[in-house]
């Protein structure tokens, strides 16, 4: 049975992930550290974990496998659901895999390594688009539906 965990934290596309989990008829995690409204949806289970470093993290990590769909922006906790067997997107939509989840990790660790070398290399990255909210409504249909295949 297909399940679709959020890690909902900071998560810009939690509204559409409801919208199409509930069109698929599928179970919805929202997983967090708090500060999220309640849904009333009731395919919509809303998890509040304990206070603590990647805790939402290791809550979906445990869970997720074969089957299932995980959105994260995470790096680390996507390549902890990929070797689980899940299928991880992002939220602009693009798609972790086996081929490609270990040259996200080690770009993410590079990128970490050069902004502690230079204090003045800060930078929050580039903003949320509609666009990437577009890619990710159609990554996140395509993925649902290879899972309910499967």
């Amino acid at each position: 049975m297909t399940r679709l965990f959020v890690d909902a934290d900071a998560c810009p596309v939690k509204a559409e992930a409801e919208r199409v989990a509930t069109r698929h008829k599928i179970r919805l995690f929202l997983v967090s550290n708090g500060g999220l409204r309640p849904s009333r949806n009731p395919l919509v289970e809303t998890v509040i974990v304990a206070e603590g470093a990647d805790v939402a993290d290791m809550w979906i990590a445990e869970r997720c496998g074969p089957g299932d769909l995980v959105v994260t922006g995470d790096i680390p906790l996507a390549a902890r659901c990929v070797e689980a067997g899940a299928r991880v997107i992002k939220h602009d939509g693009s798609a972790l895999t086996q081929a490609n989840v270990g040259q996200a990790l080690a770009t993410r660790d590079l990128m970490a390594d050069l902004r502690a070398a230079d204090p003045f290399r800060q930078g929050g990255g580039r903003a949320f688009t509609k666009a990437d909210r577009s890619r990710f409504l159609d990554s996140l249909e395509r993925e649902i539906r290879a899972a309910l295949r499967d």
